[in-house]
This record gives C-alpha cells, structure tokens and sequence, in this order.
C-alpha cells in the first residue's frame, strides 16, 4: 500500500514497519553496548569498515586487502564479541509485554509462597535466592542445579535455604508452580555498587540473570534479612513482605492482564 510519493521515491506501509524495526533493532543495540568496552569494539570496527572504503577508493590495493579481509569476516566476529550484548537485546524482545501474552504464566499461589518464605528467611536472616521464570527458558541455568521438578511450598523452600541443607548455596528456580531446580548456578553482573550499597554475591547473581532473561529474582541477605527483588537489571533493595508481594503481583500478573484488556479494547468493534 502506497503512503507517500516525493517524486520517483516511492514510500510504502511496507518500508515504514522496515525502517521501524530496524531502528529498534539499532536502539536496543545501543542500550545493550552503551557505557561498555563492547562500545569502543563497535566504534573500531565502523572505523575499519570506513577505512576499507576509502582504502577502495584511492587505489590503495595492500591497504585495501587488509581491510577487505577484516571487513570480510566482521559479521562472524560481531557475533562474538557481541554475544552478551545480543542476549539482553533478544531478552528485552521477550519481556515485552505483548510478547508474553502468548506464554503461560500461573504464578498466584508461588507469589504467596515465596512472599512466606521470604518473611520467615528474613526474620531468621537465613539467606536466600529465589528465580521465578517468565518467558525464556531457564533450562542452561536449572542444568547446573539439582532438577527437583517439585510443587512449590514454604515448607520445601525453607527446608533448601537452611544452612545446613546441601541445596542452600545457589538459587531456586521456579517455573508457575513448580521448583524446577535448586543449587543452580547464575551469571554474576557486572555491576559491583548501587549508591553507596556495595552488592554481594547473591544480589549479584540475581542482577546477573534479570540482565540476561526475563526472570524475575527474589533475594534475601543473610547479612541483613533484607528482602529485595531484581527485574531487567534493577535492583529494589530493602522491601517490606508486603510490597514484595505487591510488586511481584504487579510484574508477573497484573501487567499481562492489563495488556491482554488492551488489545481487547483496541480490537473491539467501534
């Protein structure tokens, strides 16, 4: 369908959504690299790339040469050295919430179990990391744990975070109402401080992996008792029960619900 014509350039429906998604594409790129070193990666090989244009350009065959060969294998090397980045960039597509209208979530009951859990661990300051899946797929983080399969229950979370439970280092995994492993393995973020907090190892972790999924992480200091909750590479430190079961709510429930009333509204017939 034709939208616009400014003399032999013709603009089509079809080349807005293009142009649209490539500039979220480049977008997210951004965000992903910004304030890293992959950013100085990226600005070194636009320059190679602009180089080996002009090196064409004025003859320069040995120079040329080079450069055309770096430039040749530049897609292979992107995807390398970019690989964290493109993670969190696929990652922030599975968050959207559209997207997850189309993923069974039924988390109600884990909400209540984990926000018991967490009150009791806190009083107890017995720490604890407790990972409940949304979208994408956990399984590279459950295969470095104990495979439980269990339904969830206060009684079986408190009995993996004792300290004298073999379990108790490492995260929990929950998927709707199953505690699919224990002792799992996560990527630690690069963050180290937020303010003037300094980030152990635990908060770490659960930054770490909302960086890199969907997730959401539930953490207990056992240092403090402090109860806090991480969700796309932020950090809500030192929370009431209470909030953490309303946030929780709001993030795994409510946010889906009101998007599905959306799209329902924005179908329905006028």
């Amino acid at each position: 369908m034709e939208l616009l014509k400014i003399g032999f350039l013709t603009i089509t429906l079809v080349d807005v959504i293009d142009i649209l998604l490539v500039t979220f594409i480049v977008y997210e790129l951004y965000r992903g690299v910004r304030g890293t070193i992959a950013a100085q990666i990226l600005v070194g090989l636009v320059i190679i790339v602009i180089l080996s244009v002009l090196a064409q350009m004025v003859n320069m065959k040995a120079m040329g040469w080079i450069l055309r060969t770096l430039t040749d294998i530049w897609v292979v090397a992107f995807i390398i050295i970019f690989q964290p980045e493109i993670r969190r960039m696929l990652s922030t597509i599975a968050r959207n919430r559209l997207v997850r209208l189309f993923l069974r979530i039924n988390v109600t009951e884990s909400i209540e179990e984990i926000s018991a859990t967490a009150l009791e661990l806190s009083k107890k300051k017995q720490g604890a990391l407790i990972i409940i899946a949304r979208g994408t797929g956990m399984k590279s983080f459950t295969e470095t744990g104990i495979i439980l399969s269990a339904q969830i229950s206060r009684s079986l979370l408190l009995s993996i975070f004792n300290p004298r439970s073999p379990l108790h280092d490492g995260a929990v995994i929950v998927n709707d109402r199953i505690i699919e492993a224990a002792r799992c393995t996560l990527p630690l973020s690069a963050t180290t401080r937020i303010g003037d907090l300094a980030l152990g190892t635990r908060h770490r972790a659960g930054l770490g992996v909302t960086e890199q999924t969907d997730a959401v992480a539930v953490i207990v200091s056992e240092e403090t008792g402090a109860v806090s909750i991480a969700d796309n590479g932020e950090l809500l430190y030192k929370i009431s029960v209470k909030d953490l079961r309303k946030e929780l709510r709001e993030r795994l429930v409510l946010s889906v619900q009101r998007t599905v009333q959306n799209v329902k509204e924005a179908i329905r017939p006028q």
